[in-house]
């Protein structure tokens, strides 16, 4: 909304999808003598990763079409087609450069931060008082009688945003990507240069589909899931665009994930539909087949990592892990434990002698299990290291515990649950996520910004993660029951107002660890927007649960 003196104009973009058209509707809302519109382009025509700068070689001469100009500054480039559904609008070519265009959020990222933009010349038009007019920009010439019905149209398939649970179920279908020839559906891992991912795909699957009562997207997603882990298991190369299924949490994820599902369906239906998939993965594990996951004598899983970064904490420098976390992570057996405890339940369920038999051993191995795992991970203070290998116990404080205690089979009692939730509420807990490093640890770095090396040695070292927050939140519901109802409520007001900042209608891909907490990185981050879901939907579960009783 615009306000100029009596003057109130309103402008509302809006892009189409799967069509390279942008449209920008302006409505004259007020005004107390006549007005006029005028629209001035500005063009670039580059790379998304370049900058554009005042030259000699740009073609400013354009071409008319319909109500419009096309125009094409380099060789190379596909014509640009801008066109108004004004019959009244009128085009002045006045090229011109403007020059030291400056972009704020690239200067926090280290980049360049300054560009020159032609401007070709202006269209103008004169507008009364209730009127819209719309302007389009595309690779495509199209009838401007059109473009009301095709505006209409796009929004009308559009989820509503008026508040902030149907803007996370919007930002969440946002993540859905189908290509072109293709059947498979994917879920991207952020908007605007994630691709689909292993892990990403299976911690944010539950949120952007069950917990907003889409269990058969669900099922699509998984479909193509499926494909890329039996490709994986089989020891072939992977026949869908799904990248990273050879991170050794990633099965165990899957087994996670699937999980969710049998709380939305029942575990009956879960082990009819994928009972035989959860079977094969654990069967994999546990036969030695995965190339970096191995199940020790002890009942716990050991990965490799000094020389590789394995886990969600993947930043890099040199080719070398920033966060080396190696040996028994703590996550990798938190999740390894869930499984476990998961597929017995699902053996139960199938009612074989067989599989009963089977389920037995499990409890044996799991009380192993339970042991070990306090042996090996709690520490005197009463947290858990972060990772162990062989000597070396890291004793950084870091939320990868809290999945130790959020999922829902833990080796831990309840006690040992309070005292590492509280650590993580000191220490880690932020208006915006939960930190990936406590500020007590040497090498903290809270704030994401600076050239690309500064960014990727603060990316795990204290930057804060709301996907993290779901997972604290459950951990919270699980030690204090319903006395924590409030509580959980009020850490989740804060994320709101971020629909408005980084990027509109979505949640950005972390903060920073310290005020004001800025968001940072990708626009829209699926983990963040399936944490956020998964929290507001407990929410509402257990408001159900207060007012049934």
């Amino acid at each position: 909304m615009f306000r100029i003196g009596g003057v109130r104009l309103q402008k509302e973009i809006m892009f189409r999808s799967e069509s390279d058209r942008l449209f920008i509707r302006y409505t004259l809302l007020d005004a107390h003598s006549e007005t006029t519109l005028r629209l001035r382009p500005y063009l670039a025509f580059r790379n998304v990763r370049q900058w554009t700068h005042e030259n000699g070689v740009a073609n400013t001469s354009y071409q008319p079409c319909k109500q419009g100009i096309s125009m094409c500054l380099y060789e190379g480039f596909p014509e640009l087609f801008m066109q108004l559904d004004s019959k009244k609008a009128q085009w002045v070519h006045q090229p011109d450069w403007y020059r030291g265009l400056v972009y704020d959020k690239e200067v926090e990222r280290g980049y360049g931060d300054t560009e020159d933009l032609l401007v070709p010349g202006y269209f103008e038009m004169p507008i009364k008082k209730g009127e819209s007019i719309i302007f389009t920009a595309s690779l495509g010439e199209r009838d401007p009688k059109d473009f009301k019905k095709i505006l209409t149209d796009e929004i009308a398939k559009h989820d509503r945003r008026d508040s902030f649970w149907n803007c996370l179920v919007n930002a969440a279908h946002q993540f859905s990507v189908t290509p072109e020839y293709q059947e498979e559906t994917y879920l991207i891992a952020g908007w605007p240069w994630f691709k689909p991912r292993g892990r990403d795909t299976f911690v944010s699957l539950p949120g952007l589909t069950l917990a907003i009562g889409e269990p058969e997207q669900f099922d699509k997603y998984m479909a193509t899931a499926e494909k890329a882990i039996n490709d994986f298991i089989e020891h072939k190369p992977v026949s869908v665009k799904i990248a990273e299924m050879e991170q050794p949490d990633v099965l165990l994820w899957a087994v996670w994930c699937l999980q969710q599902y049998s709380k939305y369906v029942g575990l009956a239906e879960c082990y009819k539909k994928y009972g035989k998939l959860v079977e094969r993965i654990m069967q994999f594990i546990w036969d030695g087949h995965h190339p970096n996951l191995f199940v020790h004598d002890n009942g716990l899983i050991y990965s490799n990592g000094r020389d590789q970064a394995v886990t969600w904490m993947n930043s890099t420098a040199y080719g070398r892990p920033i966060v080396p976390r190696s040996g028994y992570i703590v996550e990798f057996n938190a999740l390894y434990y869930n499984a476990k405890k998961f597929f017995q339940q699902l053996l139960i369920v199938s009612g074989t002698k067989e599989n009963l038999a089977i389920a037995e051993m499990i409890e044996g191995e799991c009380k192993q299990f339970e042991q070990s795992f306090r042996e090996v991970f709690l520490n005197e203070y009463g947290y858990l290291c972060d990772y162990v290998d062989g000597y070396n116990r890291n004793y950084d404080v870091r939320p990868n515990q809290l999945l130790a205690i959020a999922l829902d089979y833990t080796p831990l009692n309840r006690k040992e649950c309070k005292t590492i939730l509280d650590y993580c509420t000191k220490e880690l807990k932020t208006p915006k996520g939960i930190r990936s490093l406590s500020p007590k640890s040497g090498g903290y770095r809270p704030y994401y910004t600076g050239r690309q090396e500064d960014r990727d040695y603060a990316y795990h070292q204290g930057t804060a993660w709301p996907w993290l927050m779901g997972f604290y939140l459950e951990a919270y519901h699980k030690v204090y029951k319903m006395s924590g109802v409030n509580y959980i409520e009020r850490q989740l007001i804060g994320f709101e107002e971020e629909l408005y900042y980084h990027c509109i209608g979505t949640i950005p891909e972390l903060f920073d660890g310290n005020p004001r907490f800025s968001g940072r990185g990708a626009i829209s981050f699926a983990m963040n927007v399936s944490g956020l879901l998964r929290a507001l939907k407990l929410v509402q579960d257990l408001e159900a649960e207060e007012e049934e009783e």
